[in-house]
């Protein structure tokens, strides 16, 4: 049992550093997913949604902080209690997410791995096993070093993790596992490869029969059945190969224009998923950035998924010198952490992005303004 309980300690510990600093690196995008939870179509709490980024930050600190507290010995009631807590809650998140195909991904690594609903129900519910394991065998963990060395090293994580997140939200991630990371084409993300694998269905046919219903099920072929046809009910059995990148578009009165903007030579594109939501003092270093981008020959578009109206309206008040696209919100919530924010292209090559606050930092194609 000691052992088992020492392994266990290791791996829920271990989990829960390396889950919390993941999402840590991104709470922003963490935030986005609680917002999906909490939307009327989930769990229907509303009222949560404007608190999405401070519950995003204290959940990531506190899986990391218990992670330590676990691996150190240290207060262990308090953080075996937290963990059962936090686990059940979890699984709780994932088996709904699963059963009712709410959410098709919790966000539980970021978008450092990827699970499914089930696969996170599932080790969700392997992690309950091994907490529940440490509570039967909590007598074997001893705490390791000395109380005060303990202390200082909960404490240094805590302010570790909070200077960390601080720094983040300030800029962007350290860390970009997202198919719109600096160096990533965007048209290559986008396509899909000629031996890719397709999707396969399975089709249920319901017909009358001599006043009886039958079923038969095919992968596509109209069966041949000397009855009257009711309906059909199809069933994806295998999932297809799905491009990284597969909701981008530049869009103008309706008309996509990503495919020749995307082969621009010089491009700069202003994000901003919201201009309602959007960091309206940004846009004064934002001007100016972009007058030196047009005087050293960038093309400067905006991208967002507000109406045109509201956008001709914004251009209006900041006398800006370039125009909005419409892009779908979720892809440019997708491309940078930052609203607004700034990416710098050749020929649809991420080449820069940045934070609004890093704007001055832009070097445009390597010399630095």
């Amino acid at each position: 049992m000691k052992y088992v309980v020492s392994l266990s300690r290791i791996i829920v510990g271990a989990l829960f550093i390396i889950s919390g600093f993941i999402k840590l690196n991104d709470p922003v995008g963490f935030s986005f997913k609680l917002e999906e939870y909490f939307s009327p179509g989930v769990l229907d709490l509303p009222f949560f949604v404007p608190y999405a980024l401070a519950i995003s930050i204290f959940v990531v600190i506190l899986e990391v902080v218990l992670g330590v507290l676990l691996l150190l010995g240290f207060k262990k009631k308090f953080t075996l209690w937290s963990l059962l807590l936090m686990i059940v809650f979890f699984t709780f998140l994932t088996f709904y997410s699963a059963y009712f195909n709410k959410v098709t991904d919790c966000g539980c690594f970021g978008d450092a791995i990827k699970l499914t609903p089930w696969e996170s129900f599932t080790k969700d519910i392997i992690l309950l096993g091994l907490i529940i394991i440490l509570f039967l065998g909590q007598n074997f963990i001893k705490p390791l070093f000395n109380h005060r060395i303990r202390k200082v090293s909960v404490l240094l994580s805590v302010l570790l993790c909070m200077s960390y997140a601080y720094y983040v939200l300030n800029h962007l991630p350290q860390l970009d596992f997202r198919p719109y990371k600096i160096g990533a084409n965007i048209e290559e993300g986008m396509t899909v490869p000629d031996d890719a694998p397709k999707a396969i269905f399975e089709y249920a046919w319901e017909f009358n029969v001599d006043g009886e219903q039958k079923v038969i099920v095919t992968n596509g072929d109209y069966p041949t059945v000397d009855g009257e046809f009711i309906g059909v009910e199809t069933t994806e059995i295998q999932k297809g190969y799905e491009a990284p990148i597969h909701d981008f578009t530049i869009e103008q009165e309706g008309e996509d224009l990503a495919a020749s903007l995307l082969r621009e030579p010089k491009l700069v594109m202003v994000v901003a998923y919201d201009l309602r939501k959007t960091n309206a003092e940004a846009f004064e270093a934002i001007k100016s950035m972009s007058e030196k981008a047009l005087n050293q020959g960038y093309k400067v578009i905006g991208l967002s998924a507000s109406d045109s109206e509201f956008a001709r309206n914004f251009i209006d008040q900041f006398k800006l010198n370039f125009q909005f696209y419409f892009t779908d919100e979720t892809a440019l919530k997708t491309i940078v952490r930052s609203n607004p924010g700034v990416l710098v292209l050749t020929n649809g090559t991420i080449q820069e992005k940045v934070h609004f606050n890093d704007v001055d930092e832009l070097h445009f194609g390597g010399k630095v303004e």
